[in-house]
């Protein structure tokens, strides 16, 4: 379908509410690197410490991500694979520092 001339270049952004869980099934594999750490911040700006990254069981390619961006960011303090209750290796869960420090 071609584009109107009225029509915006780029689709608006969705607005997702940040409550702590982050399903990744929603965004394309390349825009994990820049969101996570965003989403991270965004969770610590509004109190929340604990928190869980739903990637998927697959072949673990977005897991091992996920927990190597993890394990990099000065702001987590831990994280492992969630409970069965919570996805199992199909989700990490996060506990994030409180303040402002990294």
């Amino acid at each position: 379908m071609e584009a109107l001339p009225d029509d915006p270049p780029f689709p608006e952004p969705l607005e997702f509410p940040i409550d702590g869980t982050l399903d990744l099934h929603a965004f394309r594999p390349t825009e994990v690197k820049d969101l996570v750490p965003e989403w991270l911040e965004a969770c610590r700006a509004r109190g929340l410490y604990e928190v869980r990254i739903i990637h998927g069981k697959g072949q673990g390619v977005l897991r091992r991500t996920v927990q190597a961006l993890l394990a990099r960011n000065p702001s987590v303090v831990d994280f492992s694979s969630a409970g069965e209750g919570a996805g199992g290796w199909g989700a990490t869960r996060a506990t994030l520092r409180k303040g402002d420090g990294g």
